[in-house]
């Protein structure tokens, strides 16, 4: 089948372009807003984009009531040109999703998902407690993308944090903490597998 975005009707029952563009990984975002009060969401818009200097990206594709435009991360970074992105691990599943809800601006995600907040090294923003790691980020450009509240904000990673039970002979070992991902619809995976692939000419 072949439909073109926003012009044909696909004929699903659902959308299908989140469902082909996964796994995605998931960055939860912390942030606070002027006055200090905190914020905890999770986006599966998310990706590192380079690693000299290490750099990270997610995407608002969303409004709310009480936030003249995106959502409480965006306005928050606005605001302060900080956050912290939490990786998020199997063991962490319900709480993520207990953070994902449409709660008023100023409410504690924190505290609703019964998270306990880590003073962050560079960053006003905390940082999950018992989440496998952590960057600390500075806002470096906020994008507007087509579309009538799509935003994706792109961030410097000035601090790294990083669990020692996760490494293992100095490696991060993803098979310790089961990285969480987001598919399509409802649908998420953890990844409980991986295998080595050398590029040709590699040995």
């Amino acid at each position: 089948m072949f439909y073109r975005p926003g012009i044909d009707d696909h004929g699903l029952p659902h959308n299908p372009f989140k469902a082909m563009v996964s796994p995605r990984p998931i960055g939860w975002i912390s942030s606070r807003d002027a006055q200090g009060q905190v914020n905890l969401a999770p986006y599966s818009f998310f990706n590192a984009l380079a690693d000299d200097p290490p750099m990270v990206m997610f995407s608002n594709t969303g409004t709310k009531p009480d936030q003249p435009f995106a959502k409480d991360s965006v306005a928050n970074i606005r605001a302060t040109g900080e956050f912290v992105t939490n990786i998020v691990g199997m063991h962490m599943r319900d709480a993520m999703n207990a953070s994902s809800g449409p709660y008023e601006a100023g409410q504690d995600e924190f505290e609703i998902a019964g998270l306990e907040k880590v003073a962050s090294e560079l960053v006003a923003p905390p940082r999950v407690a018992g989440a496998p790691g952590a960057f600390e980020c500075k806002l470096w450009k906020i994008v507007e993308l087509p579309g009538a509240a799509n935003v994706m904000v792109i961030g410097q990673v000035i601090g790294v944090h990083i669990d020692p039970a996760i490494l293992r002979d100095g490696i991060f070992d993803v098979l310790r903490y089961n990285p969480l991902a987001r598919l399509g619809y409802r649908d998420y995976a953890a990844v409980t597998e991986v295998f080595p692939l050398n590029r040709p000419g590699q040995s």
